[in-house]
């Protein structure tokens, strides 16, 4: 089911598929058919609709964001990040089977796959009410590198998807949702008010399950969580930091802080 999800381009059928296969899991779970974990194959990239044309970050188009089209610009990026993060869900279900791990595993990433799903379409609708849509701009093509990079790493993926990249979307998003208040566009706050509250929880899959592969291996989290992202991720995270919502997620600061402080002056 991961794999068909994974090699299905438009995005609408996309999650579609995600949507009912997730449903389908929670039913065995719930005491349906059970549904055996099985192994997969799945690409290395995920299968991609034709537009939007996928450019080196450098040249994507800055536009200004109070704008109406620079907010039709960030609720094009948010579609973006939202259907990779649907893939990059699936790819965790489908990528690391021969690593024996709980079921609650899957059911929290299965869950994580449907809310990204939802996120993709609620982005998506407010795209097209404002006569827009889903590859109507070009996007950043450095949206899978993360995945690539980590595709033999278990561990390197939960600590670079779910605990950098998106615990930098609990940092950004209450900026963006003022974004939109102030433009008197109170469905697409709705949307973001729906994605920011749901995130949270991603991040807090990450973490879990970070810690649970540190316990049973006998490591530190701490240390092993700088030495992957000093890996993986040299780029390093950027404050400011959304403290709240990183510790709701059971992401403590001095995971984070650290890694910060190394930024060259450039970042800083």
């Amino acid at each position: 089911m991961a794999e068909a999800v994974l090699r299905t381009a438009d995005g609408r059928e996309k999650t579609a598929l995600s949507h009912k296969y997730a449903a389908l899991w929670r039913e065995s779970r719930a005491g349906g058919t059970p549904i055996p974990l099985g192994t997969a194959n799945p690409p290395m990239q995920p299968a991609r609709p034709e537009k939007p044309e996928l450019l080196n970050p450098r040249d994507v188009p800055r536009r200004k964001p109070g704008s109406p089209e620079g907010r039709k610009a960030i609720l094009h990026a948010i579609a973006h990040i939202e259907l990779n993060a649907v893939d990059l869900h699936w790819d965790i279900v489908a990528r690391f089977t021969d690593i024996d791990m709980p079921l609650g595993f899957y059911d929290d990433w299965v869950k994580s796959a449907d809310e990204e799903s939802k996120h993709f379409n609620l982005v998506c609708d407010r795209l097209e009410a404002m006569g827009s849509f889903y590859g109507d701009l070009p996007a950043h093509a450095g949206m899978w590198r993360a995945a690539e990079d980590t595709a033999e790493d278990i561990m390197g993926r939960l600590a670079v998807v779910p605990m950098v990249l998106e615990a930098r979307g609990l940092d950004v998003t209450p900026g963006m949702i003022k974004i939109f208040q102030n433009a008197k566009d109170p469905e697409t706050v709705a949307a973001l008010d729906v994605i920011y509250a749901e995130e949270v929880g991603h991040v807090a899959y990450g973490a879990k399950w970070f810690n649970f592969l540190c316990g049973r291996q006998g490591i530190d989290p701490k240390e092993e969580f700088h030495a992957l992202v000093r890996r993986y991720f040299p780029g390093g995270t950027k404050a400011p930091f959304n403290e709240e919502k990183r510790a709701e997620a059971g992401m403590p600061p001095d995971f984070y802080w650290p890694l910060s402080e190394e930024l060259p002056p450039a970042w800083s």
